[in-house]
Parts: structure tokens; C-alpha cells; sequence
């Protein structure tokens, strides 16, 4: 907000990632925005007229694949209104539509707001206006007896007057043999609705992958609802998988596991010199710490030759012995 200030409307909107705004915009006025799935840092290119990146001086002068929305003008929903608001005395809850990437008040969504864990993702009413077909594969929540209800519309004005139930096998043996018996799309109802919904976890494995529909996909901008890392969950799910196969997760338990395979004096000697690196790159790390300064990748080389060469006067005084 301070390089790209809202009362400059000639100005386009631009971000920048977190390390930036500590290294490069210190003290600005700055708006967290969360997650954006097309979206790079814009610090220093010709968004920022009075900034160059310290971290990365060469950059391009458009981030050609990014894309903007009123978030990066510090504003949501369709009230474009600040968050936190400091006129709004409703306590309410913001809820992100996984396809423009806003977030909206809960009260201005247009449909009733299921509770938090009765629902995996939310589509705005504007995306669903903007995406018809997307109304077709609306369903609630399975009950007990694996039953899914959708909701269909024979010309009707009302999109819940008849409902079929489908069984998920049935659903999911459809997908299965999408390339076999053609568009599934083809063969869902036709729905007619407004207003945003929620659709049940996993809704997306529902979607159609027919090649006409992943080329319609292409063309509404929405491949990026076929891709299973997409969502949240499938992160959170693949922290859970990693724990539960005991394959090591970060080269912190790779370490580990590489020490266990060591002799016993060996491993004395490792967590010896590890304890010692902790210590080291502690006080070293503090240091930027207080000052507010982004670590980059010269200070850390610059700190293991210095703890290499410290280890060799080391070593040079006096050879450790061990009785064996």
C-alpha cells in the first residue's frame, strides 16, 4: 500500500512475497493476502516505479501469468470493504471461493452457510454465474447409506423441487468410463440456482475428464480444478501419509536416520559437532532477527565457512582420541 497507495488510480495493483517485505519494504503499510495460486513476487519490476529488489535485482518487468483481484487493493468480498473492517461491528466469518480467490462475508454470499467441517470448498455466487456448468455437479453431503442427493431442475423456477438420489458407485463408475461412454456432463440433469455453494470434500474427483470438457476447462481458466495438489487438503493429506508410511519428511529426519546407521563413536562425534553448530547458528540467525533482516543464501554460506574454518584451527591444536 505505501509503493502502490490506493489513491493512485493510474497505478496497477502488485504483491510481493514475505521475505521482500521484511528486506525491501520495511516499515510500509502491507496487506496479507493469503495464499494466490497464480501469482509470483512483483517486487522490482515495473509495477514497484520507485522500488529495485534487493533479493532478487534482475527480475522481469511483468509477471505475465499473474493475476490481480481487489484483494490487492487491501479490499474483499462483494461489499469491497477492508479486513478486518474497523466500521463492522457483525461478528462474521470469511469464507474464500477456491475459483476467483476472494474472500467473502459469510451474510453476503447469497445462500445459507453450511457449519465449518459439513462442507470442503466454497464457489462464490459471481464464479458460479460465470460457470454454469459447475451447478451441475452441486451435491450435499453423503448420508449413512453412501447416498448423494442432486439437485435437479426440469424447467422448474425452483433448482430443488425434484431430487434423484444417485448411488457414489454409480457416480464414480460413470467417471471411470468417461472415455468409453462419452461426455459425463452430458448425461447430469441440467440445474438452475444463484447464489454461492458448498460443495462437499472430495467433490472434485466428480468433474468430467473427458478431453472436451479438460479443453472446456482450459478455455474458462478452471484446469486447475482436475489437479488433486490443488486443495488444501490434499496438502494436510499428504503430511498424514508421510507420518504414517515412516518415510522421513524433511532432511531434519533424513539426518537422523543417517546417524543411526553410524558406529557408536561416530555418533558421539556427529551430535557433537551438530550441538555445536545449533548453538552457533543460533546467535548467528539472532542477530537478524532483531534487526528484521531476511536471511539469504550468501549469510548462510558465509556462516558454514566460517564454522569450517574454526573447525580446522580446531582440529590443528589438538586431534580428539577414542578409545576403541
Amino acid at each position: 500500500m505505501t509503493c502502490i497507495p490506493l489513491s493512485d488510480d493510474s497505478l496497477k495493483p502488485g504483491g510481493i512475497c514475505l521475505a521482500c517485505s521484511y528486506y525491501c519494504h520495511e516499515g510500509h503499510e502491507l496487506v496479507e493476502l493469503y495464499t494466490k495460486r497464480n501469482f509470483r513476487c512483483d517486487c522490482g519490476n515495473s509495477r514497484f516505479t520507485n522500488n529495485k529488489c534487493n533479493l532478487e535485482p534482475n527480475k522481469s518487468a511483468v509477471n505475465e501469468l499473474n493475476s490481480y483481484n481487489q484483494n490487492f487493493r487491501g479490499v474483499y468480498c462483494t461489499c469491497s470493504r477492508p479486513y478486518p473492517d474497523p466500521e463492522d461491528v457483525i461478528d462474521d466469518e470469511m469464507i474464500k471461493c477456491v475459483v476467483c480467490e476472494d474472500w467473502y462475508h459469510g451474510r453476503h454470499l447469497g445462500s445459507n452457510v453450511p457449519t465449518l467441517h459439513d462442507y470442503g470448498e466454497m464457489v462464490c455466487g459471481s464464479c458460479m454465474e460465470k460457470h454454469t456448468f459447475l451447478w451441475q455437479y452441486k451435491r450435499e453431503i453423503p448420508d449413512q447409506d453412501g447416498v448423494i442427493k442432486v439437485e435437479v431442475c426440469n424447467g422448474k423456477a425452483d433448482a430443488g423441487e425434484n431430487v434423484n438420489e444417485i448411488k457414489i458407485e454409480d457416480t464414480r463408475s460413470k467417471i471411470m468410463k468417461t472415455e468409453d461412454r462419452g461426455c459425463l456432463l452430458k448425461e447430469l440433469n441440467p440445474v438452475v440456482g444463484h447464489g454461492a455453494v458448498f460443495f462437499s470434500d472430495g467433490w472434485r474427483k466428480y468433474l468430467c475428464r473427458c478431453d472436451s470438457c479438460q479443453t472446456f476447462y482450459e478455455t474458462q481458466g478452471l484446469s486447475f480444478l482436475l489437479d488433486d495438489q490443488d486443495t488444501v487438503h490434499a496438502y494436510e493429506e499428504q503430511g498424514k501419509a508421510s507420518g504414517e508410511t515412516g518415510q522421513p519428511s524433511s532432511r531434519y529426519e533424513q539426518g537422523l536416520k543417517a546417524l543411526s546407521s553410524l558406529d557408536r563413536i561416530k555418533q558421539v562425534e556427529a551430535i557433537e559437532e551438530y550441538n555445536n553448530m545449533k548453538i552457533q547458528l543460533k546467535e548467528y540467525l539472532q542477530k537478524f532477527a532483531e534487526n528484521k533482516k531476511v536471511v539469504r543464501e550468501e549469510d548462510i554460506r558465509e556462516f558454514f565457512s566460517g564454522m569450517e574454518a574454526r573447525k580446522k584451527q580446531r582440529v590443528d591444536v589438538q586431534m580428539p582420541y577414542f578409545c576403541h
